[in-house]
């Protein structure tokens, strides 16, 4: 009897599980993320530290961010964004490859993966929470589309110490609205990406200023985005 209600136990706890984050994903589709695991995490450690509470964010629709902005992060962080699936086997392949050599292992996250892990997860890694970001990044690249990707990456990224997406960061690091973000100011939020809490792309340091010029260049390299077939036919 202990163990047909230990197994009815599982069996409701994974229907529970799954029909509730099937059904989060399908409503984030279309309605804004006003907030994440992050930003609560975030903030509870600034009570922890006894720091000023610092939460800076604004859901703003693609179409006032600066189109510079997905082209700056898809060819900081993922230059196949538009063509694979959610995971970027190659890169994966060559991270092992180099993690062989490499003192610090670097990682080979897609925007997918940091969308799925941003806006249903929490930043400890560990293989439950690396499953889990596997099985939501899934779900999320067969529920929305790219763009709604982007979308939501863009608005819901850590940028700063406290400040969360492209309107939070615009304001408070180059005081204008990320609509009228320019294309070295994009490059230098991507540049900061990997450590928005040590990099300042409002302070840029000379390392950054390296990677903007990096990341500059392989913007004119990468494939646009949306792709312009895309453009060209919801305009007709």
């Amino acid at each position: 009897m202990k163990k047909k209600k230990i197994l009815k136990f599982i069996r409701n706890l994974l229907i529970i599980f799954f029909g509730s984050s099937i059904l989060s994903v399908i409503a984030l589709r279309f309605i804004p993320v006003y907030f994440t695991p992050l930003m609560f995490i975030r903030t509870a450690q600034q009570i922890i530290h006894g720091e000023d509470i610092k939460w800076k964010h604004t859901w703003v629709s693609k179409e006032k961010i600066s189109r510079h902005l997905p082209m700056a992060v898809i060819a900081s962080e993922d230059n196949r964004f538009a063509e694979h699936n959610g995971f970027d086997f190659k890169e994966i392949e060559k991270a092992m490859e180099e993690n062989k050599t490499r003192k610090r292992p670097r990682g080979a996250s897609t925007i997918s993966q940091q969308t799925a892990k941003n806006v249903f997860l929490w930043p400890a890694s560990s293989w439950l929470r690396k499953g889990l970001e596997v099985y939501f990044t899934t779900l999320i690249e067969l529920c929305w589309s790219k763009e709604r990707i982007m979308e939501v990456y863009l608005n819901s990224i850590e940028m700063g110490k406290g400040i969360y997406g492209a309107e939070a960061v615009a304001k408070e690091h180059f005081h204008k609205k990320a609509g009228q973000l320019t294309p070295g100011e994009c490059a230098l939020i991507a540049a900061s990406l990997p450590n928005p809490r040590k990099f300042n792309s409002g302070k840029p340091s000379n390392y950054m200023f390296k990677r903007q010029k990096k990341i500059l260049y392989l913007m004119k390299c990468v494939p646009a985005f949306p792709p312009k077939e895309k453009k060209k036919a919801e305009n007709t």
